[in-house]
């Protein structure tokens, strides 16, 4: 039996979602910050030196905490010496260890270039220092405690009986933990705790920084939450219950069941990764060479232009990548408003990097937008490699993006229909320009209205060209693992992978049907279906302009209105044969004596139309998930407000596919 690299990425990635929907459902991997602890007074003298040692510091961490869900190791020069440790909480499961220790990874960095920092998570903590610190229990200055709570105080009546119970749980889960080997969890009379000491400390070190943690912890009474951070160990009390108590059943047979499918799925896993582990490595060491190759582009390309910033000095524009100068989050990085020192404001997105599809899309970015220029386009200034994270510089759009309009409940800033039409206008011409005005054709593959920024005109500037694929002029379509935005990807494209300037187009049609009606394609109405079925029904009843928003309180223009709305409803039709190019759609909209089309099909996914040049038939829902499942993978809940895929090579977002389906499962 042979296994082509296809198969073993469709049987691997069924394997991943299922794994994941059965852990994900039952787990919480606690990502939530309590406290990050930076020695600003004190910074690395070199950083040329400091920043190589440290991102070598936290590979080998990484692959103890993947190991044994904890380590520390020291790397002690005679310029430098960097000591660091992580730690996942012991209640967590590796999936959710490694989820949570990944988070701690990427904020961590923002206290660089201090040389001391630490970082709690509900579920996790991570310190590096300059000094031998494992066997610190406590430290007179760092040692706090965290009293936010989003479920409040104890109201006067109860605070008495509430804080003899705190009292006791903090006083019993302590104790346990000590007995325990650093770690108990509790709960008492509706409170519930959890004690977690380093694995470095000794037993009398243990119970030293308990004692501290528990008076500390206890001055946030009557808040009906508090934590106790201290340089040795971890404690927390809630009225909520958010530990996964792993004893609670030792004796049941459920406990028992249980065990036997742990072992049993552990053994088939390791036979089945042993199978394929010559096939992994023998494929990663072919794609090294490539990676190579990439890098040297980088490289060359960086070296050879004008675009090169300063690590240091993008630092210090954003204040360190102080959260307060945060605008923006993807799956690719954050993005930070930042300050030059000449005074220009810029935005810098901070990369993810850690796997090797950092490569490509760092390149990707830079190779692409930086020989691009137009007025709808964001426009790249630069970037830095020097240091342990790459940076894209680009141009400050300051009105932010386009969903902050759209997703505004309290309708602070209505945008009237001039401006609308302006932004549709604008965003058709910067995609229009993608396909076919710019020296290569760009798919940009993420159109949403979040990719949509505006500036003091409100003109808009399409961003995040991380996704973007080009074509070599003799290619009518590539085939690919799927990355976007459920709601505007279209459904050849989500479906088969088969990506065309139709995709951007279809994305497109989505993004304007929601600037006319106001509202987001996954949103949903009471009495109402998606937001494209809502359009469709108002198009075939002859009362289409019943979908602009009412919050212009009808003063639009009507024929204007009804066109934009039936170009919407061209670019979404099912077929993508049947979708303008964005060159005709930019004419539709600028030439008022042009002759719009009717739409032929409605907006959705319609099974029989994606069976062309295909024997397969997609006649059902579960079909269609089946494709998807074959390219995608299923991870933890992403921040932004639309789901999003990428490709298994690489960073993976949250998807809610219900979110899609539920919108399109009237028509499959």
């Amino acid at each position: 039996m042979q296994f082509s690299s296809q198969n073993l990425v469709h049987f691997t990635s069924w394997l991943i979602f299922l794994l994941n929907f059965i852990s994900f459902s039952l787990s919480d991997p606690r990502i939530s910050e309590a406290g990050l602890f930076c020695s600003k007074n004190r910074v690395a003298p070199n950083t040329s030196l400091f920043f190589p040692i440290f991102v070598k510091e936290m590979e080998v961490i990484s692959t103890l905490v993947t190991n044994n869900s904890w380590g520390h190791y020291a790397v002690n020069g005679t310029q430098i010496s960097i000591y660091a440790l992580a730690q996942c909480y012991q209640d967590l499961s590796q999936t959710d260890c490694l989820l949570c220790y990944a988070a701690s990874r990427t904020w961590l960095p923002r206290c660089l270039p201090a040389v001391s920092a630490r970082i709690y998570l509900d579920g996790c903590f991570l310190r590096y220092d300059d000094h031998n610190f494992f066997n610190e229990s406590i430290d007179p200055i760092m040692d706090t405690a965290n009293c936010s709570s989003s479920s409040g105080v104890a109201s006067a009546e109860e605070a008495p009986s509430f804080r003899t119970s705190v009292e006791e749980l903090i006083e019993n889960v302590t104790v346990a933990a000590v007995m325990n080997k650093g770690y108990a969890v509790k709960g008492l009379s509706g409170v519930y705790g959890l004690a977690q000491c380093w694995k470095t400390l000794s037993n009398e070190g243990c119970k030293e920084c308990l004692a501290k943690a528990s008076r500390n912890v206890k001055g946030c009474l009557p808040s009906r939450e508090g934590r106790g951070l201290n340089a040795g160990c971890y404690l927390r009390y809630s009225t909520e219950k958010f530990y996964t108590d792993q004893n609670a059943s030792n004796t049941s047979r459920a406990s028992r069941t249980g065990k036997t499918v742990a072992i049993s799925s552990s053994v088939a896993a390791f036979c089945m990764l042993s199978f394929f582990a010559a096939y992994a490595f023998y494929a990663r060491f072919k794609k090294t060479k490539q990676e190579r190759k990439n890098l040297g582009r980088i490289l060359n390309a960086y070296n050879k232009s004008n675009l090169n910033f300063k690590y240091e000095t993008l630092e210090k524009a954003t204040n360190y990548f102080d959260l307060k100068m945060k605008i923006g989050q993807g799956g690719a990085g954050s993005v930070y408003r930042g300050t030059l020192p000449d005074g220009k404001v810029i935005a810098v997105k901070r990369l993810f990097y850690n796997t090797r599809q950092w490569v490509d899309e760092f390149f990707n970015e830079v190779n692409l937008i930086s020989g691009i220029q137009h007025k709808n386009l964001v426009k790249l200034l630069g970037c830095s490699i020097e240091g342990p994270e790459s940076l894209l510089v680009y141009e400050f759009v300051p009105n932010m993006s386009l969903d902050q309009y759209l997703c505004d409940k309290n309708k602070v800033r209505i945008l009237s229909w001039k401006e609308r039409f302006q932004i549709v206008v604008g965003t058709a011409e910067g995609i229009a320009f993608l396909h076919g005005g710019a020296e290569i054709r760009i798919v940009h593959r993420d159109i949403k209205s979040s990719n949509v920024l505006l500036d003091d005109n409100l003109s808009p500037k399409i961003a995040d060209f991380g996704l973007a694929r080009h074509f070599a002029e003799d290619k009518t379509h590539l085939s690919t693992g799927i990355a976007g935005t459920l709601g505007y990807m279209a459904p050849e494209y989500l479906v088969k992978g088969q990506l065309t300037e139709k995709a951007d187009v279809y994305s497109f049609g989505v993004l304007v049907l929601e600037m006319v009606s106001g509202r987001k394609n996954n949103a949903f109405v009471e009495d109402s279906g998606s937001l494209l079925q809502t359009v469709w029904k108002f198009y075939k009843m002859d009362n289409i302009t019943e979908s602009v928003d009412p919050s212009l309180k009808g003063d639009f223009p009507t024929l204007e209105a009804l066109n934009v709305l039936k170009i919407g409803l061209l670019c979404t039709q099912a077929s993508a044969s049947l979708r303008p190019s964005m060159e005709e759609v930019v004419q539709m909209l600028t030439d008022f004596n042009c002759e719009i089309p009717e739409p032929k099909q409605p907006p959705f996914i319609n099974a029989t139309l994606l069976a062309v040049n295909s024997s397969g038939s997609y006649s059902s829902t579960s079909s269609l998930l089946r494709n998807a499942f074959n390219k995608i993978e299923v991870s933890c809940t992403s921040t932004d407000q639309s789901s999003s895929l990428q490709s298994s090579s690489g960073p993976v977002r949250s998807v809610e596919l219900r979110d899609y389906y539920n919108n399109s499962s009237s028509q499959i």
